[in-house]
């Protein structure tokens, strides 16, 4: 997560935390429902600190929601080992709270893909995009 933090973000060198939570589909399709309007439980969401946090040595960044009956879905359908799925997820997560959106445009997209790709690779872990079409979206 370190270097998905260092890579995504241009905050100072100061600490920082991150929340992640797992949870069911209902409760994914809620959160993802009442934040993104979008009335079906989606692998991971993420929801950025509020600025009026307390002052802190630390940065809160904020939470990263894991939806883990589809995370275990996904991982089956492509042929991937969970924990590589999830390292995946997260790193997508912490790459939106830290600015990145592949939903406002293809080369948004096509950029977070590419960090997600070079982090994940520096991690020793395979490109999550090869061989399906499937993405974290």
């Amino acid at each position: 997560m370190e270097k998905a933090y260092r890579k995504g973000s241009d905050e100072d060198e100061r600490p920082w935390a991150v929340t992640i939570r797992f949870g069911g589909e209902v409760e994914g399709r809620e959160l993802n429902r009442d934040f993104r309007h979008k009335d079906y439980a989606t692998n991971v969401l993420s929801f950025v600190a509020e600025e009026d946090m307390p002052e802190s040595d630390e940065w809160y960044v904020g939470d990263i929601f894991v939806c883990t009956p589809v995370l275990v879905r996904e991982a089956a359908e492509q042929d991937k080992p969970l924990a590589h799925h999830l390292q995946h997820l997260v790193v997508h997560g912490l790459l939106h709270l830290v600015g990145y959106d592949h939903e406002l445009s293809e080369k948004e997209a096509e950029v977070m893909e590419n960090l997600e790709r070079e982090i994940l690779a520096e991690m020793g872990l395979p490109d999550p995009y090869a061989d399906n079409e499937e993405d974290p979206r």
